[in-house]
């Protein structure tokens, strides 16, 4: 048995017995007019809730295709993490009402199976799991921190690659342009990084336009019904605004991979991202020439990190 498959068990031992002490002490579902009996029936509750977890483990491995793995970053774990509470708090709802309804019920008539009492069980194990959600996440908050420096690590150093490959390929495409301009467009065509002389026109909903090279532009913020538009342009930043939506730009630069969304109020070039920084728990995007820091949400960081493979070809 692998040690990850050693702390998994770990980690649901711990959990059904705190969950199964928790009931031992507030006595919940009439268990208290059972006596010493009650001993019994908590015994056997928490080897059918040791039972229903390593289902819950099963279904989301399986079913939802999310081994557990520590490898895939912490925007994996928290998702993972999440769809097994989902799962196992049902599961776990459905068999504490089972179990009152055909164990329970001769002595307390109120454990019969109900739509209500299966509501009620829900509540009680949701608390109770909640709890145990705040209890691990303390016990592995610095295994946590480390797995997402080591990810802001890798990931600053596929942005150095990235870089090298921009610069790379931007004095190829002069050297080429020197030599023979029609070849030259033929290579930039074929090129994930754009050359220089890419140039694109962002429209909005009145007559105003913005016209940039695509290799200059820093990023794109949503303000309202309007979008800010930054750019390095004759060596200082500039900024337009365009009455348009973010995703309408998005849309408008969907043929350039290494441009991406990275928080739903901003989307930026990669080429012109200078670091990524965690800070507060939070990943950030550090932009070159100005400095600004652009947020970044969870659920954007798989696409920031597909679009760095992509232009480079990995």
């Amino acid at each position: 048995m692998t040690n990850g498959k050693k702390e998994v068990l770990k980690v649901r031992i711990v959990s059904v017995s705190f969950f199964v002490f928790s009931m031992a002490i507030f006595k919940p579902f009439g268990l208290g007019a059972w006596q010493w009996k009650a001993c019994i029936h908590l015994v056997a509750l928490w080897l059918l809730g040791f039972l229903v977890c390593l289902v819950s483990e099963a279904t989301v491995e399986y079913l939802f295709r999310m081994p557990h793995t520590n490898e895939r970053g912490v925007e994996y774990i928290i998702r993972r993490n999440l769809r097994f509470q989902v799962v196992n708090t049902l599961l776990v709802s459905l068999m504490v009402c089972l179990y009152r309804h055909f164990m329970l019920s001769s002595r307390i008539e109120g454990n019969k199976f109900s739509l209500t009492n299966f509501f009620d069980t829900v509540l009680i194990v949701m608390a109770c799991s909640f709890a145990i959600g705040i209890y691990w996440r303390f016990k592995f908050r610095s295994r946590y921190l480390k797995s997402e420096l080591e990810e802001t690590r890798l990931l600053n150093e596929h942005l150095q690659k990235l870089h090298q490959k921009a610069e790379q390929r931007a004095k190829e495409a002069e050297s080429a342009l020197a030599a023979d301009a029609a070849t030259a467009r033929n290579e930039a065509e074929q090129m994930s990084v754009p050359e220089p002389s890419d140039i694109i026109t962002l429209t909005g909903s009145t007559s105003e336009s913005v016209t940039l090279q695509i290799q200059n532009l820093l990023y794109v913020e949503a303000v309202g019904n309007y979008v800010k538009v930054f750019q390095w342009h004759d060596g200082r930043q500039r900024v337009d605004m365009l009455r348009t939506t973010s995703k309408q730009v998005e849309e408008t630069l969907a043929a350039y991979p290494m441009i991406v969304r990275c928080h739903r109020a901003f989307i930026v070039n990669l080429c012109q991202v200078d670091e990524i920084i965690s800070k507060g728990g939070a990943m950030q995007l550090v932009i070159k020439h100005c400095d600004d820091a652009l947020p970044v949400s969870r659920s954007n960081m798989a696409g920031i990190k597909e679009a760095v493979k992509t232009v480079l070809g990995e």
